[in-house]
């Protein structure tokens, strides 16, 4: 397997903190797919930086799961847990179901501007099945249902909860059909919101996050080298 380590770049790069965000979204992209070998070295070499941060990189990842650090020997880009995928799933509708809830209190008109700027390019993106610009838009759509439900801060949570579910999300908008499903789940989502109807907001998080199953088993039947358990 060839891997793709962080791209040198013409600046050098000094900060275990830049190495960490690199190596991150290549996992959760699927870049570096599971039970891929890393070393300090070559992460170094490539990323142009000294193996200090790689190291300190390393550990973070570790520390989310995301990397098994092994003492003398290769360090190991995890398989996926389906404990660990059930368990964050169940941490983040606790948290996401009281966002949404604040959200129908607090949102304002600039808030729902946003938010719908945000639909309509997850849209051209699941059009264009630009998989990797749908991800991040995903992402951005519910860190704004935080800030328009003023606890931007809940979404540092929820960006370490998605990080476990979306090596299993990037096989479920490697095609439009899924990208659509997320896209229509998210404008019901933004539908109840507009509507201030907090049952209608929870009813509609609870749907989207149960996708997780069906995703779930999906991919432990097309990739099951991919999970440990």
């Amino acid at each position: 397997m060839n891997v793709q380590y962080p791209a040198r770049t013409t600046e050098r790069r000094t900060s275990a903190d830049d190495v960490f965000e690199r190596l991150r979204s290549d996992i959760v992209n699927l870049r570096l797919t599971p039970g891929t070998k890393l070393s300090e070295v070559e992460v170094a070499k490539h990323s142009d930086v000294s193996r200090q941060p790689v190291r300190e990189a390393f550990i973070r990842l570790n520390n989310m799961k995301l990397l098994q650090v092994r003492p003398q020997k290769a360090t190991l880009v995890r398989k996926i847990s389906v404990k660990d995928i059930l368990n964050t799933r169940f941490i983040r509708t606790a948290i996401e179901v009281e966002v949404v809830r604040k959200a129908c209190e607090a949102a304002q008109q600039e808030d729902l501007a946003r938010i719908e700027g945000n639909l309509k390019a997850q849209k051209r993106a699941a059009n264009k099945r630009d998989t990797d610009l749908f991800h991040q838009l995903d992402y951005e759509f519910h860190h704004l249902i935080c800030i328009a439900a003023k606890v931007e801060f809940a979404f540092a949570a929820i960006e370490q909860n998605k990080s476990h579910v979306d090596r299993l999300c990037m096989l479920s908008l490697a095609n439009k059909d899924g990208m659509l499903e997320l896209y229509r789940d998210h404008s019901g989502i933004f539908e109840a919101l507009k509507q201030r109807d907090e049952d209608a907001i929870v009813a509609a998080t609870r749907l989207h996050l149960t996708r997780l199953d069906e995703t779930l088993a999906d991919a432990r039947r097309n990739h099951p080298d991919f999970f440990d358990d």
